[in-house]
């Protein structure tokens, strides 16, 4: 750059102008305004971007037409406030109605100047449908998390360009009219790709560490598709890392939740350098980490559920692998070393108090081959999470919503549809009393088991490690909602089952609980739906969580990881970076 200005010190305007250039846009029409000036004055010193002048905002917005049409390639527009953007609009309308990549850079001082009777301030909230694809607010960086976010947003509208065919898309940008363009070079930005099966090339799949395939919720796999995953595996050494909502009962599943939810101690296993992202939520709060993440979904939305989104396959997920596989590949060590990990730390697993987790332990192998598990959201989820189950037996979780209510339905819908399979639900109390009207309803079949765990509260905001565990009692008044649904009752549960036709069984300790839970998980379905109700102390079941996290303690890791947090206290997340480049990790 010759002009003594350089780039604007704001980080937004910066992360959008870095992602300009890493998805090849170079042309710009600029309306003259103070909101834009530092994104303006910015680009017209970089010698990537070709700059037009445009007085008026109407016939810039017509210009672009006419250069996107010209070369096929987006055109940026960018204006100040007030009623500039509102001229943008026919030209806009017209970008829409013919697919052509117009990019609308509007700035603004941000929108909670917005009805005030402030001068020259626009309320962009709400578009016309018809003017842009996607319209997105890239506001004011303070922290990691806001730059994160606006590397997402700007990602996503810059895609939105060409998806579907392309047109126009907005972005609203905020300002403070910093003066200081002393800025050299912009630091990183990530920049993320969209790749669909038209193209020719695809990238090449980086051969330079582990790779792990992801899976949130999930469809059961089809045989199809689960050998065109255990092929991609083979070809690259890779596992498909699962919860019980995934789906994949392949060759390559493993559930290292055990090892990787560690607090005290980490295994170099549970790193990897790149993450094949399938599927929607997960309730999988122990995973394996990535440098980068590919997704992989016919939607093609910009999902950064890890915040290391890099690209994103547009297509079925079978062609993702069918192309990526090698035949006659047959790795598996990354696979063999994991799971000798994981049966070690299960081996290792020290007796634990009565609680959904020792329960989970005591049945997970133990449920009949061809049945169906649901459970309820958090710590019934989590405790069964840390098992795998048998490859015969297909697990279910409500995590799309991730609320409490409807669990105990949703089991109830799937077994009216397979009335001669076995359908077994784990849910705490506040769920099963939340959604327990579908308990009573008449077409309830005999191929029903519910376990109710009841401690009498929602006992997750009581563990160790929730952010409410530092309330410790006063947490059960409204935050844990104790006390209501009869207090534990020994009658409540009991009477409602009873009366409704259900076999109830009841379990106060290890040794009842072991008493009847073959009766429970009797493989055969019975003359009755039976309805196992189990009551758990609160401090139990804190006490097993947190022992099962912390079953190996290394007095090196304790100290690093003290360090970080006192960093972070004083430096925050930013000084936690820097002092890793210093050191080298």
């Amino acid at each position: 750059m010759g002009s003594k200005f350089k780039y604007t010190n704001e980080r937004n305007v910066q992360i959008v102008i870095a992602l300009l250039k890493a998805h090849g846009i170079h042309r710009v029409i600029a309306s003259p305004g103070t909101t834009n000036m530092t994104f303006v004055v910015s680009i017209e010193n970089d010698p990537w971007f070709q700059v037009w002048s445009s007085v008026d905002e109407r016939s810039a917005a017509y210009l672009a037409c006419g250069m996107a049409a010209e070369t096929g390639e987006p055109v940026v527009i960018s204006c100040t406030g007030a009623t500039a953007s509102r001229n943008y609009m026919p030209g806009l309308t017209e970008a829409y109605y013919r697919k052509l990549p117009v990019l609308a850079i509007t700035s603004t001082r941000g929108n909670h100047k917005i009805g005030h009777l402030i001068d020259q301030q626009i309320d962009r909230r709400n578009i016309p449908n018809d003017i842009a694809m996607e319209s997105v607010i890239i506001p004011m960086v303070k922290d990691k998390e806001d730059e994160r976010y606006c590397e997402i947003e700007a990602n996503k509208a810059i895609l939105a360009l060409s998806l579907n065919g392309g047109g126009p898309v907005h972005i609203n940008m905020y300002t403070k009219y910093s003066h200081d363009f002393s800025v050299s070079d912009i630091p990183h930005v990530n920049a993320i790709y969209r790749h669909t099966m038209l193209e020719k090339e695809w990238p090449s799949v980086p051969q330079d560490g582990r790779i792990i395939i992801s899976v949130g919720a999930h469809a059961n796999f089809t045989e199809e598709l689960t050998n065109a995953v255990d092929a991609f595996c083979a070809t690259y050494d890779a596992v498909v890392c699962c919860d019980h909502t995934s789906g994949y009962h392949g060759k390559y599943e493993v559930h290292a939740q055990l090892v990787c939810g560690q607090k005290q101690w980490h295994s170099s296993l549970c790193d990897a350098h790149l993450c094949i992202h399938l599927g929607e939520v997960s309730g999988d709060q122990f995973c394996i980490r990535a440098k980068h993440t590919w997704r992989v979904s016919p939607d093609g939305a910009l999902r950064d559920t890890f915040g290391t989104l890099r690209r994103v396959f547009m297509m079925p997920e079978v062609e993702f692998f069918k192309h990526y596989s090698k035949e006659g590949s047959t790795h598996t060590e990354y696979l063999d070393n994991l799971n000798i990990v994981i049966d070690d730390m299960k081996s290792k697993l020290p007796e634990l108090p009565f609680s959904n987790i020792w329960m989970a332990q005591q049945m997970s192998d133990k449920l009949p081959s061809g049945s169906e598990i649901h459970f309820g959201i958090l710590h019934s989820f989590r405790s069964w999470n840390f098992f795998k189950l048998p490859e015969n037996v297909q697990s279910k979780c409500n995590v799309g919503g991730f609320g409490i209510d409807g669990g105990v339905s949703t089991m109830m819908g799937a077994s009216f549809v397979h009335p001669d399979k076995l359908f077994i639900g784990v849910f705490g109390d506040l769920a099963f009393f939340y959604d327990m009207n579908v308990v009573g309803n008449r077409h309830v079949g005999n191929n029903i088991r519910i376990m109710l765990i009841n401690n009498g509260k929602g006992n997750e905001f009581r563990n160790y490690n929730h952010p409410c565990y530092f309330l410790g009692d006063e947490a059960d008044e409204y935050v844990a909602a104790a006390g209501h649904y009869g207090n534990k009752s020994s009658k409540l549960v009991k009477d409602y089952a009873t009366d409704l036709g259900y076999e109830y069984l009841c379990a106060n300790n290890k040794e009842e609980f072991l008493s009847v839970v073959d009766k429970f998980l009797n493989p055969t379905i019975t003359e009755k739906p039976i309805l196992l109700e189990v009551f758990t102390e609160t401090h139990d079941e804190s006490i097993a969580l947190e022992t099962t996290l912390n079953m190996i303690v290394d007095s090196k890791y304790k100290v690093k990881e003290a360090m970080k947090d006192v960093v972070r206290t004083f430096l925050g997340d930013t000084g936690v970076s820097v002092v890793k480049k210093v050191l080298g990790k």
